[in-house]
């Protein structure tokens, strides 16, 4: 399958679900996972996987500083985020 080495939003959300769904004992993990994003080696999804556990452990060791985001949850580019009780609270009122 040809691909190429960009990630487009779309392909890191499907990659970010498809973390969620095929975890680390999941036979065939990234075959999974590359079919999920689609457009994707194999091998390309496991570089990003690779990158992202290398992100994370940077962040933990304290390499990287956390981002400074406004209180209120907006920041410069008009998005919103909740932090994890927020989202359960909405999703529990949406019920």
């Amino acid at each position: 399958m040809a691909s190429n080495s960009t990630w487009t939003a779309k392909q890191n959300k499907l990659f970010e679900n498809a973390l969620a769904i095929y975890d680390k004992d999941t036979p065939d993990r990234f075959q999974k996972m590359a079919k999920h994003v689609g457009g994707k080696t194999v091998e390309e999804v496991k570089k990003h996987y690779e990158m992202l556990v290398e992100d994370i452990n940077h962040i933990e060791s304290g390499k990287v500083p956390l981002p400074n985001y406004n209180s209120n949850g907006n920041n410069n580019k008009g998005y919103q985020f909740m932090d994890d009780q927020e989202q359960r609270m909405k999703y529990l009122k949406l019920q």
